[in-house]
């Protein structure tokens, strides 16, 4: 088995993909170890010599910051602040997404400023590596002080409290340790607090929205270069030279994917009765490429926020320091994963306008793509079905980073709402799978009735993949069985 070891190297979205595609185990790496221990020492010495409060390990929380907590309190303090913090409601979050938090919170607590215990991070690591999953819920998390509630949860789970998901079944966590005969963790002064300060909830979406969104951006020019064959488009919106003067790295790379997917076709190749296409075609590269420039620059934004320490307070054991800052708060996230919602949603825009010209029976294909309409609806429905996704899209763009609510006792009185921004994102993502699984469903359709020209040898081997799954129709169909396998194929493919 194959393993990912953590420690201070830059640690990239590509790694990330890896370890969860080829299922690697994860270990502490000895450098890890090292910074993990020499900043929990510290803390332990710090705590005995000195005399005033230090926020978080022994005074209250948010706006009881100067609550006094007595020594003999201190890992009280710490399971209380667990339990009381354990607030999500909603839906739960896909054991996928949980075990990227407790990847990614692995990662944050390894680089030995968080005064946590070696014990505690491997417990994590346990976690992770046999599939126990705490439950964790959408709903509860401001995005300012971390993501509290939702890391109170998984955090529950090491003190042996809450639920866990072990080999497919949900459990009381407390009856799964018992029967692993494994102790909880007793959390020691600030490991609470550390655990559950963090961005963690929003990158973990992020991460896998991310990775989602690369595949969506790769399959969307191929959709899009069989819709053009099959509305029998032009080639000349893709010319480079029309590229080079607006030299956008986005704009350019799909213009070239375009005619790369399109060489050797003979229904490109014919001349054409009409002079434009509308947008929904000739725009292809500017939209494409607008929404792929956006992904590059959440992707920067998201691997930063990967390597990063993001709890409060922070310790420095080689310059004496223990600081209370600000690192938890989810702005950075916030504000990239509205702009990345608001880009996929732009795909989902311009594909579904490409499926309701391919049904409108223009450029001799048939009306609803197929052969005898009226007997037959055809893909009338499903254009339906991509309009009403596209609509509930712009309803999700948005913007959560715009609004802040203040809360305890307006100590945190700005608020980065970026744990509502991932969810909405992850939902939109999958909204944009889906619309372009419906056109590339009727682009293959399309194309059918530009035979015996035919596509280029890329693009047919692209329609016969898609045909294993989705048939041609003939004559009318149960048609959700049709969608739901082509959703399947571009999040597969």
């Amino acid at each position: 088995m194959m393993v990912h070891y953590i420690n201070s190297a830059f640690l990239n979205l590509n790694q990330i993909e890896e370890i969860i595609t080829n299922n690697y185990t994860i270990a502490i790496s000895d450098e890890a170890k090292s910074n993990i221990i020499n900043c929990r020492e510290y803390l332990d010495k710090k705590i005995t010599t000195h005399d005033k409060p230090i926020y978080g390990i022994n005074t209250g929380f948010g706006s009881l910051c100067n609550t006094s907590v007595s020594e003999n309190d201190l890992e009280q303090l710490q399971t209380n602040l667990v339990m009381s913090h354990a607030c999500g409601m909603g839906d739960e979050v896909d054991s996928k997404i949980v075990k990227l938090m407790m990847l990614l919170k692995v990662q944050a607590l390894s680089y030995g400023k968080s005064a946590v215990c070696l014990e505690t991070v491997e417990r994590l690591v346990y976690f992770y590596n046999n599939d126990i999953t705490p439950v964790v819920y959408q709903l509860g998390s401001l995005g300012a002080s971390g993501d509290l509630a939702p890391l109170a949860h998984m955090t529950l789970a090491l003190i042996g409290m809450g639920e866990v998901y072990y080999k497919g079944k949900k459990t009381q966590t407390e009856v799964l340790l018992k029967k692993l005969e494994i102790e909880p963790i007793r959390l020691k002064s600030k490991e609470g607090l550390a655990l559950m300060n963090g961005t963690q909830f929003m990158l973990a979406h992020a991460v896998e929205a991310v990775l989602r969104a690369r595949k969506i951006l790769t399959n969307v020019d191929k959709i899009a270069a069989v819709s053009i064959e099959g509305y029998d488009g032009r080639i000349d919106p893709f010319n480079q030279n029309l590229h080079i003067i607006r030299p956008h790295k986005g704009q350019i790379e799909t213009a070239r994917n375009i005619c790369e997917l399109l060489n050797g076709s003979e229904i490109i190749a014919q001349d054409k009765k009409h002079v434009q296409d509308p947008y929904s075609f000739r725009c292809i590269p500017q939209v494409h490429g607008a929404s792929k420039d956006t992904l590059r620059y959440v992707e920067s934004v998201v691997e930063t926020e990967m390597n990063s320490v993001t709890d409060n307070p922070t310790v420095f054991p080689d310059e004496d320091l223990i600081l209370s800052g600000g690192n938890f708060h989810g702005q950075p996230l916030a504000l990239v994963l509205d702009f990345l919602t608001i880009a996929l949603a732009e795909i989902g825009s311009i594909s579904e306008r490409r499926v309701y010209r391919l049904i409108s029976g223009e450029r001799g294909l048939p009306p609803f793509l197929v052969a005898n309409p009226g007997l037959n609806s055809g893909f009338m429905i499903p254009q339906y079905t991509a309009a009403s996704i596209v609509s509930q899209n712009k309803q999700l763009c948005t913007p959560a980073s715009v609004d802040s609510i203040s809360s305890s006792n307006e100590q945190e009185d700005h608020v980065s709402m970026g744990a509502n921004a991932a969810t909405k994102l992850l939902r939109v993502v999958a909204n944009t799978e889906r619309v372009i699984g419906i056109e590339l469903f009727a682009a293959s359709q399309a194309l059918s009735f530009r035979e015996p020209s035919k596509t280029s040898l890329q693009l047919q081997n692209f329609v016969d993949d898609f045909r294993k799954s989705v048939p041609l129709v003939k004559d009318d169909i149960v048609m959700y069985e049709m969608l739901h396998k082509a959703e399947g194929f571009v999040r597969e493919s």
